[in-house]
């Protein structure tokens, strides 16, 4: 097997970095709007989820006790 120049290798690391740029331009980042909704969204439901566990420690607790 033949061993790849210095010339090979940093054409490959430029088609990369290439092929890094065009992807890039494809990316649509949310708006601030849509950032808002889905950070509420997501302090809704830990703030759900931390008042389920803590309702199901109560319980387990409450019947803990009782043995």
């Amino acid at each position: 097997m033949a061993k790849k120049t210095k010339k090979q290798k940093k054409e490959k690391k430029v088609g990369y970095f290439k092929q890094v740029k065009m992807e890039m331009k494809n990316v649509v980042f949310p708006k601030k709007k849509e950032i808002a909704k889905y950070t509420f969204a997501t302090i809704l439901i830990v703030a759900i989820m931390i008042g389920f566990f803590t309702v199901i420690n109560l319980a387990l607790s409450v019947v803990k006790g009782m043995f």
